[in-house]
């Protein structure tokens, strides 16, 4: 992952220095801050490559920028930008449209067009997941698509908050991912995009069927991982949750090679597994640890623990405690 700060730039360089760097990173554009706030800009941005997406987190002061004609005409590599606001409050026009947006909502631009965009001046530092990607990779109509840019995506409700928690997690742990991470979650975070972007066209006809199954997987697993320690989670009560019936919900995790309640189950001793390896947990019985995720039996906890691990867990505990110790 590739890290740039104007930490280490003298205060009266910093615009110009940010201007480049917001080139480099994205397209070219005209970047504009307020007198009064020019002494205390300050600007960081850690980018990563998944894939075909260019994935950056920007941590700012509050300034503005302008992509105008002439911008465009000396470069247009034809891309959209997705921004995922993870703190802070901004603003974007585009196509005499205005999107003012909060944490967790969506908002799509395209380079190829002039806009105007900004962090709001009342709030101290703003925080934001830009993706950039290539406008071909969008299986939607391209009059629908330019329909969308500067429309908030609202990421408290429908098929926006799926996408919206998605990338808020993608935020935290951005340079966490190997490349083999990275190919997976480009292709998933196409799929969700697609399918929020299409939801909000009341286009989903449009996305193509492979997308549509992976988006509906997507948003199966986050409903899982939300309520792994909720006893009463069933393939019944999810496919409920989702509006679909049972048969669709095993034929999804059967293409993936999985069972419901297997991937259930390998969820839940994946979590057991992180508490028993915790230190702060030390004074939490090892059937209290398996009881906060849904294994009311400590006896078939055990067994399907050492199943999965090849000890049982109580050895897993005194492995790694002695492993910290060392």
């Amino acid at each position: 992952m590739d890290l740039v700060s104007t930490a280490t730039i003298p205060h009266g360089e910093r615009l110009a220095f940010w201007r480049e760097v917001s080139s480099r990173t994205w397209v070219p554009y005209d970047l504009r801050c307020e007198p009064y706030l020019r002494s205390r800009f300050r600007a960081r941005i850690e980018a990563a490559e998944l894939g075909p997406v260019r994935a950056a987190l920007m941590t700012a002061t509050p300034h503005s920028v302008q992509r105008t004609p002439r911008l465009i005409r000396q470069a247009d590599p034809e891309l959209f930008k997705l921004t995922c606001l993870v703190r802070g409050r901004a603003m974007l026009e585009q196509e005499g449209r205005r999107a003012d947006y909060g944490v967790g909502d969506l908002v799509l631009h395209n380079t190829s067009h002039p806009y105007s965009a900004g962090l709001a001046p009342q709030e101290g530092v703003s925080r934001m997941l830009v993706l950039q990607f290539p406008r071909s990779l969008l299986p939607l109509p391209p009059r629908d698509l330019r329909n969308l840019t500067a429309v908030r995506i609202p990421g408290d409700a429908g098929v926006g908050a799926l996408s919206s928690r998605f990338l808020l997690h993608l935020a935290r742990h951005l340079g966490e991912f190997s490349p083999a991470d990275a190919a997976r979650l480009s292709t998933l975070t196409l799929d969700l995009l697609a399918a929020a972007l299409a939801h909000e066209l009341d286009v989903i006809a449009a996305v193509p069927p492979c997308a549509r199954r992976r988006a509906l997987l997507a948003r199966v697993h986050a409903f899982i991982l939300r309520n792994l320690g909720d006893p009463r989670l069933s393939p019944g009560a999810i496919a409920a949750a989702h509006h679909i019936s049972l048969r669709h919900l095993h034929q999804l995790f059967r293409e993936e090679g999985h069972t419901v309640a297997g991937w259930i189950r390998e969820q839940r001793l994946r979590r057991c597994r992180r508490d028993l390896a915790d230190p702060r947990l030390a004074a939490h019985s090892i059937s209290a640890l398996a009881a906060r995720w849904a294994f009311t039996s400590p006896a078939h906890f055990s067994q399907a623990f050492r199943a999965a691990y090849g000890v049982p867990p109580s050895q897993f505990r005194r492995q790694c405690a002695t492993r910290r110790a060392a």
